[in-house]
């Protein structure tokens, strides 16, 4: 499924934007060879947690090919997941770092970069039957984090697809829906604000607030 994914050209505002992006480069980088394609999910398929989130940076998953890795959105993600037991180490640079994750499988509701984070309506239902599949492949699923707004309602419209449907829920971080709230057959359902540079300059996510909301998602987890 991940070269599928990886060579996927739907979508042509993406494929222009993200390759032009991997042309001109941040200065920062311009040694780097970008990746400039979309990026797959990483982790482990018989993880017990999956992390969704809204879409490679231009200059982090975009630039490394590893979902939230290169960019100050992973450093917050990977420190959290490092805390809670889920990495195997805090930071997350590029894909030869030697990171491995544990019970757990981080992912997108879009899979390339789009122009100033704002992925259309119909570019995320084009990219909604990767996550599709990647959710499928998950037999042990037990909690899903939404990382944002896009994230939250893009798992909402997935499992829809899949025939569950359930009452309209609001986003809000550190919010907790269990199997009961949503559907029985459905995993455990928390919620967080994004870690954008947006939020954790400004202090809406701080790192001790990411920390714990994976401590909780630990907790959910059923004791093996």
């Amino acid at each position: 499924m991940n070269e599928t994914i990886i060579t996927c050209r739907a979508c042509t505002r993406l494929v222009e934007w993200r390759e032009q992006v991997a042309r001109e480069k941040r200065r920062a980088y311009r040694d780097s060879d970008y990746w400039g394609r979309p990026v797959p999910g990483f982790g482990d398929h018989q993880a017990r947690l999956m992390v969704i989130g809204l879409a490679p940076g231009a200059h982090g998953a975009n630039r490394t090919g590893r979902v939230f890795t290169g960019d100050g959105s992973g450093d917050f993600l990977y420190e959290a997941l490092y805390e809670a037991g889920f990495a195997s180490q805090p930071t997350s640079r590029h894909r030869g770092d030697g990171m491995v994750l544990t019970d757990a499988f981080i992912t997108a509701v879009g899979r390339c970069v789009p122009p100033a984070n704002k992925p259309t309506a119909d570019e995320l239902n084009t990219c909604r039957p990767y996550l599709t599949q990647e959710f499928q492949l998950m037999p042990q699923l037990e909690v899903v984090v939404a990382l944002g707004q896009i994230a939250f309602d893009g798992y909402r419209r997935m499992v829809g697809t899949l025939g569950y449907t359930f009452p309209r829920l609001k986003f809000g971080h550190a919010l907790h829906y269990p199997p009961a709230a949503t559907h029985p057959a459905l995993p455990h359902l928390l919620t967080c604000y994004h870690p954008s540079r947006q939020n954790t300059n400004t202090g809406r996510l701080t790192q001790t607030m990411l920390n714990d909301l994976f401590k909780q998602a630990r907790g959910l987890l059923s004791d093996i």
